[in-house]
């Protein structure tokens, strides 16, 4: 592995991200030729609340549908974990929306998923205090899902997240700029909260760092996942991009966003890509009319002969607190909404199945 690292990417060689790999695929292919690694990438996933009631007593697994044979082909996959795993705590004042699971049911659904990283760097994560993100952790180290972006200090939620991925090693960094009052301190537990803009030298600082420490870990993938920017907002604001692009600058190969709750669009920058926004992958969150939260993607990222190769978008929609492979009317619109969102940034895109491929060497 760590001779395989030392690699150059071909024609990437000025940039200061890690990957480099040697050829792999075992399972037979979603595309043709050797294939070191597929990673996944999806938005929020809140398993509590009206989640946790359809699925009470029945088979975890449930909850992601038909879209379990996609996620088994995976060899990572990172997700935003959208509220707390416990039955303890007490709820923190003055919010309106409080989402926790069953562990009991949460655990396994992330099992069976195939779940390796867990952003816990947003504004849910603390809703029932510090007790109950101490279970989370607790359960998840338990599942062997690392858990990233919030700890019981400082130190400990900005720490970097490492895992085997197929054939590579991924470093995952976490931050979001949602709910300061969940922040971590020195001596408190809490996320990993920054304001996300490279103009605040604080930040830098912070953010910087915590991309050294992954890098010290020798990965061949870099992600930094981001719960950022408002809600219901179709494309990211000019903060963002600047920040996103910082990043890739930084060291990262992969910036992983999400939630505004919509879908937004994919920049491909330096070779690496950028997902603004992931949107939802289950939930039971209200339907925004127009918006079509409801309908999002699981963002494969193909990883073949030691190269950033494509990023494929598989359309899924959530439909009775479950998620589900899109039908021919929502996949339709995923890709219409993708061109057009991921035009802006000059992205290519080519159809690929009943979703999108993005090409990454050619832009």
């Amino acid at each position: 592995m760590r001779a395989r690292r030392r690699t150059v990417l071909a024609g990437l060689a000025g940039l200061t991200g890690c990957l480099g790999a040697a050829p792999r695929d075992e399972r037979g292919p979603l595309d043709a030729g050797g294939v070191d690694a597929r990673v996944g990438f999806v938005g929020d996933v809140m398993l509590g609340r009206s989640v946790t009631d359809r699925w009470e007593g029945k088979d975890p697994a449930g909850v992601w549908g038909a879209t379990l044979a996609r996620l088994a082909r995976l060899d990572g996959l990172v997700a935003n974990l959208e509220c707390c795993l416990s039955d303890r705590g007490q709820r923190w004042p003055e919010k309106t929306y409080y989402f926790r699971a069953d562990p009991d049911l949460a655990v396994p659904a992330l099992r069976a998923a195939g779940v390796s990283v867990a952003n816990l760097a947003n504004n849910h994560i603390l809703d029932f205090g510090t007790t109950a993100l101490a279970d989370t952790r607790a359960h998840l180290a338990d599942a062997g899902v690392a858990a990233v972006g919030a700890g019981p200090d400082r130190s400990s939620a900005v720490e970097p997240a490492v895992v085997a991925a197929g054939g590579l090693t991924v470093a995952t960094v976490a931050f979001t700029d949602q709910w300061p009052a969940y922040a971590a301190g020195e001596e408190s537990a809490g996320t990993a909260y920054a304001p996300l803009d490279r103009t605040v030298p604080s930040t830098r600082r912070l953010v910087g760092d915590a991309l050294d420490r992954a890098r010290e870990a020798d990965p061949d993938l870099v992600v930094a996942s981001l719960h950022w920017g408002p809600n219901w907002e179709t494309e990211p604001d000019a903060t963002q991009e600047a920040f996103a692009r910082w990043l890739i600058d930084r060291g990262a190969d992969v910036v992983h966003g999400h939630s505004a709750h919509v879908l937004q669009g994919v920049e491909v920058y330096r070779g690496r890509p950028i997902l603004y926004d992931c949107g939802d992958f289950v939930d039971d969150y209200i339907h925004k009319e127009g918006l079509h939260n409801k309908r999002s993607a699981i963002f494969e990222l193909v990883v073949r002969e030691g190269r950033l190769d494509r990023l494929r978008l598989v359309p899924v929609e959530i439909e009775r607190e479950a998620v589900h492979p899109a039908g021919d009317e929502a996949a339709a619109w995923l890709r219409e909404t993708m061109r057009d969102r991921s035009g802006a940034f000059g992205t290519t895109t080519e159809r690929a199945g009943e979703g999108l491929a993005i090409p990454l060497e050619t832009q």
